[in-house]
């Protein structure tokens, strides 16, 4: 049948083959009807009470070789937060911004130039899921008047109450004059297209005195060591230093504190992807499919569900799209495959021939009552 877009996430349609497998009690019975619910243990449904079918999430993965289970929403659970590993920088630094003597960064209290500092921050997650600020404070630097080509860039972080800490030393970083890309990272070897341009902030530099242990009497963590990436040289979004464009930004971290589920949407392969309140999406399961060599074999049983018989072979089940299984479709319905005009013209042709029964029946009984009228 045609699909029918209903907006509900947890309407689920089948394009081509295949049936879902749904569980009642210890018996599996499948269906096309894909008009499910959520019970009270948030565990996905069909009308009739009957428990879907599929494999679940472990992590970031799913194991479609094992075998299927009851498919449950996190509904009202918070997931794990995931501490910070690495954050992602990018954008222009301007190549005519004033300089800064790399002299003066060696003071306890460098002179910074006004205007020749640009900041950029992102919140970070410790592996509690405690949020701090990171910021990166870049500097130009060099001898003037001539032109430079290097900035230094110190990071700092906040502990849990918000209190400024130093986080590690100054790195160097050189532009190539001809590209605007990055050349090197703190003297090393230059970098070529396509290679990654990133310096670790390493979890030992995070610990030291100066720094704390990012304790309050709420709470604590540790930041983990964070891996500060400038993007794939001459890549789009890398960092880049040309005159005139200020564009510095923080676009990216993989950190993410605790979070609830507040949304699922279902992908072609019957992927089920959750969207939580800490703005992650994680995998939470996928729908299995079934299909048979004589779906035509198949035993009917209440609520549009079939049972499998020696008829109908026994189920084939795996992933949509896949072994001849059709691919499904989040928030539609299949509708009825039945030929409406047909049915009508039906229905028109069988009333006809009631209305050409009852002709004859009364013309019969006229001809009788005239025939008995005759022998009066």
């Amino acid at each position: 049948g045609g699909l029918q877009n209903t907006g509900r996430s947890t309407d689920v349609s089948i394009q081509g083959d295949g049936f879902f497998a749904v569980r009642r009690g210890n018996e599996v019975l499948y269906t096309r009807a894909g008009a499910f619910t959520l019970d009270g243990l948030g565990k996905l449904v069909v009308p009739q009470g009957a428990l879907v079918q599929g494999w679940l999430a472990t992590g970031n993965t799913i194991n479609t070789n094992g075998p299927i289970t009851d498919l449950t929403m996190p509904v009202g659970q918070l997931v794990s937060p995931d501490q910070t590993t690495n954050a992602t920088l990018g954008g222009n630094l301007p190549q005519d911004a004033p300089l800064t003597t790399a002299a003066n960064l060696a003071l306890a209290t460098p002179v910074i130039t006004a205007g020749s500092q640009l900041v950029t921050s992102i919140s970070v997650y410790d592996a509690q899921g405690g949020a701090h600020t990171m910021s990166f404070e870049f500097t130009h630097v060099g001898t003037p008047p001539a032109q430079s080509n290097q900035w230094s860039v110190q990071a700092k972080a906040t502990d849990l109450a918000g209190a400024v800490v130093k986080v590690g030393a100054a790195h160097l970083i050189d532009f190539n004059p001809a590209t605007g890309a990055i050349d090197k990272i703190d003297g090393g070897a230059s970098l070529t297209a396509g290679q990654t341009a990133t310096f670790p902030i390493t979890k030992a530099e995070m610990v030291t005195a100066n720094i704390g242990t990012f304790t309050t009497a709420a709470a604590s963590g540790a930041l983990n060591a964070i891996d500060i990436n400038f993007g794939n040289v001459a890549a789009p979004g890398a960092l880049t230093q040309f005159a005139g464009v200020n564009g510095l930004t923080a676009v990216d971290q993989n950190g993410s504190g605790p979070g609830a589920l507040q949304s699922f949407a279902v992908s072609t392969s019957g992927v089920v992807t959750g969207v939580f309140s800490n703005g992650k999406s994680k995998a939470i399961g996928q729908i299995a499919l079934a299909n048979f060599r004589n779906p035509s074999g198949l035993e009917k049983v209440e609520g549009s569900m079939y049972r499998a018989t020696s008829n109908s072979g026994v189920p084939d089940v795996g992933v949509s799209g896949t072994a001849g299984r059709g691919t499904m479709a989040g928030g539609t319905l299949e509708m009825s495959n039945v030929d409406l005009a047909q049915e009508f013209t039906n229905l028109i042709v069988a009333q006809r021939g009631f209305q050409a029964s009852a002709k004859i029946i009364t013309a019969s009984d006229e001809i009788l009552q005239d025939l008995v009228n005759l022998r009066r």
